[in-house]
């Protein structure tokens, strides 16, 4: 009986690292075929290696999880990497179809494993209303919950992952190699560049005031001019003020 076969797609290389190294403890003769940072990636690698299951993070920029799993109905099984909360969860639990939560606990991803393998063991194949059950869950989850944009940060604190809600950031900072993200409680850091961060958060709440800097406009006390006309943004938490470029200015010539 050949190996079962899996892929792994999110957008965020540590948590792929931390899922892998989990799953090659708990379930060692999984062959992992590969992974894939974004949808589009991920459906590619089905297409190529045929696995039978698909680790999909529900939010990646391009295409979702979600629209990963409609397009791959009946193709292989499904198991959604998810940084809902626990009421948003209950849309999962009377769902032929599982979900891990982020960060990825050993003991949860135990639980995962186990059903995966009864089902495999037990059916000739994954189930073929996969797509039903898709759009049943599109339906009842909040549309914030599937937007295209970035809903959590996973920053580096430490020697740990740390998981932030992106309404929670009051602005991020390009610094050396990586970028810094500023919440009111304190500091981490994340590897991906401001250019990219810009393209994948709500441009509604998130402005760019700076090719170093982009700021929550939520988190914004006043605006005003420094005696060179340039504009100053004060923050509410943390009480800091910064400086927004002469090449994003329009953004507040406009109010």
């Amino acid at each position: 009986m050949s190996p079962t076969k899996a892929i792994i797609a999110d957008d965020e290389k540590e948590l792929r690292t931390h899922l892998n190294s989990l799953l090659s403890e708990v379930w060692p003769d999984l062959d992992l075929c590969g992974e894939a940072e974004n949808g589009r990636e991920a459906l590619e690698l089905i297409e190529r290696y045929k696995p039978d299951i698909a680790f999909l993070d529900i939010q990646m920029p391009g295409l979702s999880g979600m629209e990963v799993a409609r397009r791959i109905a009946g193709n292989c099984r499904v198991v959604f990497i998810t940084a809902y909360d626990q009421y948003a969860i209950e849309a999962f639990e009377n769902e032929a179809i599982d979900y891990i939560l982020k960060p990825v606990a050993k003991g949860r991803l135990k639980k995962t494993v186990k059903r995966l393998k009864d089902q495999i063991a037990t059916s000739t194949g994954p189930p073929s209303d996969l797509s039903k059950i898709v759009e049943r869950l599109i339906s009842v989850l909040p549309d914030k919950e599937i937007s295209e944009y970035l809903l959590w940060i996973r920053a580096l604190h430490g020697d740990s992952i740390r998981l932030i809600p992106v309404e929670d950031v009051c602005y991020f900072k390009a610094s050396d190699k990586y970028t810094m993200v500023i919440t009111k409680t304190g500091e981490s850091l994340i590897k991906k560049p401001i250019k990219e961060l810009a393209g994948e958060l709500d441009p509604d709440t998130f402005w760019r005031i700076h090719r170093s800097t982009i700021v929550n406009a939520t988190c914004i006390d006043k605006v005003s001019r420094s005696l060179t006309g340039r504009f100053i943004i004060k923050l509410k938490n943390p009480p800091e003020t910064l400086t927004v470029s002469r090449t994003y200015s329009h953004i507040f010539r406009q109010m």
